[in-house]
């Protein structure tokens, strides 16, 4: 498999995921012209992608969504619930209802806990390598920790530093929107987790949707580094994805 963030931030989200056999986009955050130009650079023709996976339909999700779909015509992925929060007259979809194959891909919907009417995490599966995406949770349940560990790559929300969230400009309710339950991972919190899933097997960790205004790239590296060292684990290779630059292409 092969992986590549695209763009991923408060202001669009988007990532380019490949198999041997399929070509998907997760999220379509960004403009058609953003994608496009991106995936050429990655020597990907838009024209290609199959699939999009919605991970839920904020608009920094689904922006370029209606503009993308309408010139390559890719089949939408999102679940019942999604579908009646977006509102989009949309011809070619599947909704997601459990896991689920296409070709040489494996789907493991997770669910995660933001506030839309439903939002959903995944774990990708293919040729005996895998890898989570989960942006956009206040949490992760424990029930699905099990499904969450020991996978090749990992794509996580590490969006805030909590002194700098209590301490900005945001109000007071903001904060507590973002702190809460329903929020977004900090740091912290997504350090943390990131100790009890990866291993050996774990190639490399991806911090994704950091906050522009309550974050800094080094704050994240801090904590996760610190909160490994904490642990006894070792940490993995770890990059930070960012709003306006892709990431290198990943290959697991």
């Amino acid at each position: 498999m092969k992986l590549c963030v695209l763009a991923s931030g408060s202001k669009g989200n988007c990532t380019y995921l490949e198999t041997d056999n399929t070509k998907s986009l997760i999220d379509v955050g960004m403009s058609c012209a953003y994608i496009e130009k991106n995936l050429r650079e990655i020597g990907v023709n838009p024209e290609s992608i199959e699939r999009i996976f919605i991970t839920h339909t904020h608009t920094d999700h689904i922006k370029g969504l209606s503009v993308f779909l309408k010139k390559y015509k890719p089949i939408i992925y999102f679940t019942e619930k999604m579908d009646e929060e977006l509102g989009m007259l949309i011809d070619d979809f599947r909704y997601i209802d459990g896991e689920f194959s296409i070709k040489d891909l494996k789907v493991i919907p997770i669910k995660t806990s933001h506030d839309v009417a439903d939002s959903n995490g995944y774990v990708f599966e293919s040729n005996n390598k895998s890898l989570m995406y989960m942006t956009d949770t206040g949490y992760i349940n424990v029930r699905n920790h099990n499904k969450l560990k020991n996978h090749d790559l990992y794509v996580l929300e590490s969006n805030h530093d909590i002194e700098m969230l209590m301490n900005g400009k945001y109000p007071y309710h903001l904060k507590q929107r973002i702190y809460g339950d329903k929020g977004h991972l900090s740091n912290k919190d997504s350090a943390y987790y990131l100790t009890q899933f990866t291993t050996e097997k774990t190639k490399e960790v991806i911090l994704a949707h950091l906050s522009e205004e309550n974050n800094l790239p080094e704050k994240a590296l801090e904590t996760f580094y610190q909160t490994y060292e904490k642990s006894g684990k070792k940490a993995p290779k770890v990059v930070v994805a960012t709003q306006k630059k892709r990431t290198e292409v990943v290959e697991i």
